[in-house]
């Protein structure tokens, strides 16, 4: 099963803007997600989001990369933009009910 988007996001990010090589970028999110008892074939943006908020940003910080909180944001803002829909497009219920709300 292909990992999702929101995961490969966070590891692109900080692939690009830390010293993590790939192996250790996708190394450290994957263990923020088996903390939270997530997959990355199946984490949703939303997910991963207080997953960076809560886990991420312990295991930066004990590897002492800079301006954690900095890279949290922007990861985060990234997040954000990918929208909170479930991994494989499906709507869920809740989606379902915010747009009948909504009137869309």
């Amino acid at each position: 099963m292909a990992e999702t988007e929101a995961f490969s996001t966070v590891c692109d990010h900080l692939e690009r803007s830390t010293a993590l090589g790939r192996p250790a970028a996708r190394g450290t999110v994957r263990l923020a997600l088996k903390e939270a008892g997530l997959d990355p074939e199946s984490v949703t943006p939303s997910q991963m989001a207080i997953v960076t908020t809560k886990l991420l940003r312990a295991e930066l910080e004990s590897l002492r990369i800079a301006d954690v909180e900095g890279h949290c944001l922007s990861i985060r803002a990234r997040l954000k933009r990918l929208g909170t829909g479930p991994a494989d497009g499906e709507a869920t219920p809740e989606a379902v009910f915010e747009r009948l709300a909504a009137g869309s």
